[in-house]
């Protein structure tokens, strides 16, 4: 059995009113992108991408994946995680629930590889 991530439900809400971040996830939801590709969806500088990726990365809302290129050899890319976020008013405050993707970003590639030599 695979124990629950415990989300830091304060970091999520930061997250999510980000830019930059919010851009991450939307250009990493279907397929993966470099960060040299994620700074110029984000227009954003490769440290301020970095900065975002690591804060995602400790929420589990993106990972990344070593892919190879035939042209460039390997280099890291980045999917996201994140596939559903609810936010709910109880007596004792907001509650957060995360649900994830659930293909993984090494499935993702791997069903992208098959369909291009397929």
């Amino acid at each position: 059995m695979v124990p629950e991530l415990v989300v830091d439900a304060r970091e999520v809400y930061s997250l999510l009113d980000d830019e930059y971040a919010r851009r991450i996830l939307i250009e990493t939801y279907e397929e993966t992108r470099s960060a040299s590709a994620l700074c110029d969806a984000c227009d954003a500088s490769e440290a301020t991408v970095y900065r975002r990726l690591e804060r995602l990365q400790q929420q589990d809302l993106v990972e990344s994946v070593q892919e190879i290129d035939p042209d460039e050899g390997p280099h890291e890319v980045y999917a996201a995680r994140l596939d559903h976020v609810s936010i709910d008013l109880t007596a004792a405050g907001f509650k957060i629930d995360v649900e994830y993707v659930d293909e993984t970003a090494a499935d993702r590639l791997t069903r992208l590889y098959e369909e291009l030599s397929g």
